[in-house]
């Protein structure tokens, strides 16, 4: 374990049950959440990779419900991506499921069926929004990441860190504090100093992560930005700032889905809105909506009543489209505006 006292606030019964659980299984199937973000793909693999090195004999593969299925791009320079099968090849019922990252089963897409299938379910996450839907449920909201919480179940089972663990756990704890910004414990650095003391390059995954773009993505940037709103007198005048990316734009700019993710960064950096909020709408037609706020909004709880989840600071929902044609981003702006006028 990381440290004398308890890491996070999952029980010792918890913890056992699920080394319990993955010693005694031949059979390991590991989930994340669809659009896997460094968190959700880093854990998956990290754990995927411990599991691989120590208990040579079981059977494991690893996946996440997206169609067309695609790692994203920045996220390609993470080890132990042999591990991953395509849904179609993911086992309809497993011995046992472990789903990381995942707020609820309906974060895991078209796997969410195999997932409730599972003899046995154990769930890492850090969402305050998780539904509990494990067997074993390893949640802790207070945890920055969850690849805090894989690191510890990785301790518990008695696997030494290697660089290829390391790499996937780092990866996701840099992603989902903004490098460190947004949270900055003493356990937290030093679970961030023993990952690389493996010997990892801190540098180039922040590279990967944060500092890279393809030429196309400045124009998207642009366009983006250039359409913003701001609303000073939404979220009882703290203020909301918001914008759109289209299909269209994209397909100008010659850019996938995923390159639009960091539009969110560019907005919410503005001083006059408490919550910023990006509209990027899918090749589907559906809108998949990036929350975030300063210090007093809990876009979470917005975003739950909007049929998503997340943190406090950061959160997210999705709006299918009708027909394959987007609804009007006005209307979610609208219940956007509700909800925030009810907080």
């Amino acid at each position: 374990m990381l440290g004398a006292r308890p890491v996070t606030a999952v029980s010792e019964s918890e913890w056992a049950l699920a080394v319990k659980a993955i010693d005694g299984a031949r059979q390991v199937s590991l989930l994340c959440h669809v659009r896997p973000d460094a968190d959700a793909l880093g854990s998956m693999l990290a754990l995927g990779t411990a599991l691989t090195a120590s208990r040579p004999g079981t059977e494991l593969v690893a996946s996440f419900g997206d169609e067309p299925f695609e790692v994203p791009g920045t996220l390609r320079f993470l080890p132990g991506q042999e591990l991953l099968v395509e849904p179609a090849q993911f086992p309809a019922r497993s011995e046992l499921v472990i789903c990381l990252d995942a707020s609820g089963l309906a974060r895991l897409g078209r796997l969410a069926k195999a997932a409730e299938a599972a003899g046995e379910r154990i769930v890492i996450d850090h969402h305050a929004t998780n539904t509990g839907f494990g067997t074993v449920n390893l949640v802790d909201p207070a945890a920055p990441a969850s690849a805090v919480l894989a690191a510890e179940l990785i301790s518990r089972l008695g696997v030494d860190l290697t660089a290829d663990i390391a790499l996937g756990l780092y990866a996701g704890l840099s992603a989902d504090t903004g490098s460190f910004r947004f949270a900055a414990t003493p356990q937290l650095h030093e679970l961030a100093a023993r990952l690389v003391a493996t010997g990892i390059d801190a540098s180039a995954v922040a590279r990967q992560l944060f500092d890279r773009a393809p030429f196309g993505y400045l124009r998207l940037l642009s366009v983006a930005l250039g359409r913003a709103v701001l609303e000073p007198a939404a979220a009882h005048g703290l203020g909301l700032v918001w914008t759109t990316v289209t299909r269209a734009d994209r397909a100008a700019a010659g850019v996938p889905f995923d390159a639009a993710e960091d539009v969110i960064g560019e907005v919410r950096r503005v001083d006059e809105a408490e919550v910023a909020m990006v509209l990027k709408e899918d090749d589907r037609g559906d809108w998949e909506v990036s929350a975030r706020s300063k210090t007093l909004v809990d876009v979470a709880v917005m975003c739950a009543a909007l049929g998503g989840g997340g943190h406090a600071r950061a959160a997210g929902f999705s709006v299918p489209g009708r027909e394959g044609v987007a609804v009007p981003a006005d209307q979610v702006v609208a219940a956007v505006r509700e909800q925030l006028d009810r907080a």
